[in-house]
């Protein structure tokens, strides 16, 4: 820790300006640097340094607003010709009878306005040691002013014909305006950096200077609404992209100011120690710097600092949050100080009436107007993270529900009961901390979250019984039975949730150690049963092998039970369900939208863009004509027999025996299941299912899955590799010489091996996920290469699998191929088609749409084949395999529900 006196350093130019633009200004300013110098001796040297700068998380969200304004611009002025037709005309015609000297006075006073203001204001701030304000508002300046240049440019030379109508106006000498005003954007964005715009006077005066300036502008025909638009949206993203790159001035209040603070509110401060904080968990990363302050006469006070840069901590994750979860309300992602102040002393007043043990607010105040401070009575206990097991007895688990209890009695949620929140002083009395992100007047639903909130905390230090044990004694079973529905890990805190996928992982551990024990130990046991040697031994444990091995499979199975364990939710609701069998526990639904349905919903919107786009340049009647349909037959067979070699490719690692029609029936079925789930994802589950309720047992059944995966994997990569370098190799066949992409593409990989072995995080994940995967692929796969049959059976589908789409994508091409269309050779489609299914398999697409199909036309197109010729062809191509297949999928499906075969 390092003393205040160092930290203040940071923040020495900007404070005597935010102390001027205080509502005291002079008088407060004074006081709290007399009370600086008084006590600086007497600050206790544990407050460490403050960066300089900071990153906040508001500027970048400004930052991403400001492009998204500038992308609808453009899009407008794109798609909505007319409109911006009408509204330039509108304009012209009520300003058209404007006198002519007043539209000349007012740019001329609107010209030189704009120019010096920002000079008034540099001279203001350099005149109050603020110089840094100022590098920032140039540096952002001359951004603008490249950005401008580059919008300029673009626009003149590449946009289309409707957006240089909506941002130029002709001038005389067959010139046109400028779409973007060199000189208004830079003087934005500098004005914005200084902020301007957060202070009164000065705002005023921009707005004028800006208004006027834009109404000369328009009324003399210099610019369009969309240009001024554009030009402000340019300086105002570019100014907070500045900031946030850069950083903004640190102005956060240090223990010094702290001391100052309390003495101008009636305390008289001795030392002030800032609290060691608990490790950042997320979710409770906003509630400020805590100090314990020493009093000359008096007990201790615990005093929290709220700053702009601490409240806005989190910000990104309550956005999330808030749009994805439904059902109960959350507070605003940013709050002004004086909200986070009020909301967190009426909260603090409110816990107290309910009778609950909470810290006593005495005193709130303003630490400039960036900051603000509130002052608890001192309790001086441990919170319930901090305890060892031993000292949570069940007095302290019943006293955190009696907390919880009180609170609820007067409908006040806490929000976040987690560990950090509970606080046990040395008598063992339990209070409730952390208010200030509860709500009062709260409904059943957070209520009933809050519950099931201290449930997990509390079953995470003394385990599922207890903590139900206690719950039911304070709070009765049908309470604690209607939490239920909402145990579930969405409803919990970040924190909570990162201590329960912690401790999943360590039961999936254990569980796999358990497996490996017991196969090695069947391993072990085979080994020592040796046979005699001669014809009747061998023959003797030829007999017996098969015997072994389904011995040692049975083991694992029955290792793999004894190992399973329940996670932490499950025991706790099977401990309420002993008290109140009838209980709900069907889960409520909280979430609006998953992530998955978010990213397919972006991926479907590019690829309807990219789709429409292709759609529309296309003219259908000529490729209607010129198509030939022998060949769209053909691609339609090949794309039917992929199904016969999906089948081949999976039976081919299940020993059992499983009905080759049905598996066909299946992999047909999964063509609409694919429709509704990524294509890796829907297959894996369909497949897994068919197989058990064929009769394949679960583990084996997700084994047998897994090796068909991993080695289709392997065989994917495989061919790959060989195509491209035949396909590096098909000009200079007689060098053998690979492309450059395949050299690229092996350097790459060979770098990121490097990479993965180089780093321990990564290195740790990797050989986590290939220790799980061999502890039940790898034996499966053992169990098939002792099965030569079954074995080319699974590797002759998945080499045919791939030769029929590589034909079918061929057949496609040479349906829309002319005479002049240059030939393709098989291994550049394969390259071409591999790629594009790699891609696919990765999208978070419902059948990889949008992904496929734009990397197959830019790897067509790439390799020689013409835009009009490769467009239709992936459009047919798409048709055969994804698109036709879906109404048979669909049959398929229903037929195999019915019969209980998925």
């Amino acid at each position: 820790m390092q003393p205040p006196k160092a930290a203040d350093a940071s923040d020495a130019e900007p404070r005597p300006d935010k102390e001027a633009e205080s509502p005291a200004g002079h008088s407060a300013g004074s006081t709290l640097a007399s009370a600086d110098a008084a006590q600086a001796e007497r600050v206790s040297g544990d407050e460490p340094l403050l960066p300089a700068r900071v990153h906040r998380p508001s500027d970048l969200l400004r930052l991403l607003i400001g492009v998204l304004a500038v992308v609808v611009l453009f899009s407008v002025a794109a798609f909505a010709h007319g409109t911006t037709t009408g509204l330039e005309e509108d304009i012209n015609k009520g300003t058209g009878q404007a006198p002519d000297l007043l539209i000349k006075l007012a740019g001329l006073v609107s010209s030189i306005a704009v120019l010096l203001v920002p000079v008034a204001f540099a001279i203001e701030r350099l005149i109050k040691r603020d110089g840094l304000r100022i590098a920032d508002g140039v540096l952002a300046a001359v951004l603008a002013h490249g950005v401008t240049l580059a919008t300029d440019l673009w626009v003149a030379k590449s946009a289309s014909d409707t957006v240089q109508d909506a941002l130029t106006q002709p001038q005389p000498g067959d010139a046109f305006s400028d779409p973007v005003h060199g000189y208004l954007a830079p003087v934005i964005a500098y004005m914005t950096a200084v902020g301007m715009a957060r202070r009164p006077r000065w705002r005023v005066v921009l707005w004028v200077v800006l208004l006027l300036d834009a109404f000369a502008m328009l009324v003399g025909g210099y610019t369009t609404p969309f240009s001024i638009v554009l030009t402000v949206l340019i300086g105002w993203t570019v100014a907070y992209g500045t900031l946030y790159a850069v950083g903004s001035p640190n102005v956060r209040p240090t223990g010094q100011h702290l001391m100052a603070g309390l003495r101008h509110v009636g305390f008289r401060p001795v030392t002030a120690m800032r609290a060691e904080d608990a490790p950042d968990s997320g979710d409770q990363s906003d509630r400020g710097r805590r100090y314990l302050v020493s009093l000359e006469h008096g007990p201790p006070l615990d005093v929290t600092v709220v700053d702009r840069e601490q409240q806005a901590q989190g910000f990104f994750y309550r956005v999330w949050r808030r749009l994805t979860l439904r059902g109960f309300t959350q507070r605003r992602s940013i709050q002004s100080l004086r909200q986070a102040l009020e909301q967190e002393a009426l909260l603090a007043y409110a816990a107290i009436a309910a009778g609950a043990n909470a810290p006593k607010l005495i005193a709130t105040s303003e630490l400039g107007p960036d900051a603000v401070m509130l002052v608890y009575e001192h309790i001086g206990g441990r919170s319930l993270d901090a305890l060892e097991d031993a000292e949570i007895t069940d007095e302290v688990v019943r006293g955190a529900w009696q907390q919880v209890k009180a609170l609820q009695s007067r409908r006040i949620a806490h929000r976040r009961l987690t560990g950090d929140a509970i606080l046990v002083d040395r008598f063992g009395k339990v209070f409730v901390t952390d208010l200030r992100g509860g709500e009062i007047a709260a409904g059943d639903l957070v209520l009933r979250m809050d519950i099931a909130q201290l449930l997990t905390t509390t079953g995470l230090r003394v385990g599922p019984e207890r903590a139900v044990a206690a719950a039911l004694a304070v709070l009765g079973p049908d309470t604690v039975a209607d939490c239920l529905p909402l145990l579930q890990p969405i409803a919990l805190s970040r924190s909570t949730r990162a201590q329960l996928r912690r401790l999943a992982r360590e039961r999936s551990q254990r569980e796999r150690d358990a497996v490996l024990e017991a196969s090695g130990a069947a391993k072990r046991a085979r080994a020592e049963d040796a046979h005699p040697a001669g014809d009747a031994g061998r023959k003797a444990a030829r007999k017996s092998l098969r015997t072994e091995k389904q011995a040692e499979k049975r083991a694992m199975d029955d290792a793999l039970e004894e190992a399973r364990e329940e996670d932490l939710l499950s025991q706790i609701r099977r401990e309420v369900l002993l008290i109140r069998p009838q209980a709900p526990v069907e889960p409520v639904r909280l979430e609006r939208i998953k992530p998955r349905t978010l990213f397919s919903f972006i991926a479907g919107a590019i690829a309807a863009y990219f789709l429409i786009s292709q759609v529309t340049e296309a003219d259908f009647g000529a490729v209607v004509e010129q198509a030939e349909w022998g060949w769209v037959a053909a691609a339609l067979g090949f794309s039917a027999l992929s199904y016969v070699a999906a089948a081949m490719s999976l039976l081919g690692f299940v020993p059992e025996r499983v009905s080759f029609g049905r598996t066909v029936l299946a992999q047909v079925a999964g063509s609409f299941v694919k429709i509704v789930a990524p294509a890796a994802v829907g297959g894996v589950a369909l497949n897994t299912r068919f197989l058990q309720r064929s009769g394949v047992r679960p583990g084996l059944a997700v084994a047998s899955v897994g090796a068909s995966q991993l080695f289709g994997l392997g065989c994917h990569i495989l061919l790959l590799g060989a195509f491209g370098y035949l396909t590096g190799t098909e000009k200079t066949p007689s060098s053998l010489t690979p492309s450059r992409t395949v050299i690229a593409g092996l350097l790459t990989v060979a770098v990121l091996v490097l990479v993965v072995t180089a780093i321990p995080f990564l290195r740790k994940f990797v050989v986590t996920r290939v220790r799980s995967l061999f502890a039940g692929v790898v034996p499966r796969m053992l169990d098939v290469v002792q099965r030569p049959q079954k074995l080319l059976t699974g590797i002759g589908g998945m080499l045919l699998l791939t030769g029929v789409f590589v034909m079918c994508l061929d057949a496609s091409i040479r349906a829309f191929s002319g005479p002049d269309t240059p030939h393709l050779s098989y291994a550049s489609i394969a390259v071409v088609f591999l790629a594009g299914n790699a891609l696919g398999s990765a999208a978070p697409t419902p059948g990889g749409m949008g992904a496929v199909e734009g990397a197959l036309t830019l790897g067509l197109i790439a390799v020689g084949l013409p835009k009009e010729v490769a467009a239709p062809a992936v459009l047919l191509f798409r048709l055969m395999t994804l698109w036709l297949p879906v109404l048979p999928g669909w049959l398929c499906f229903n037929h195999l529900t019915r019969k209980g075969e998925l």
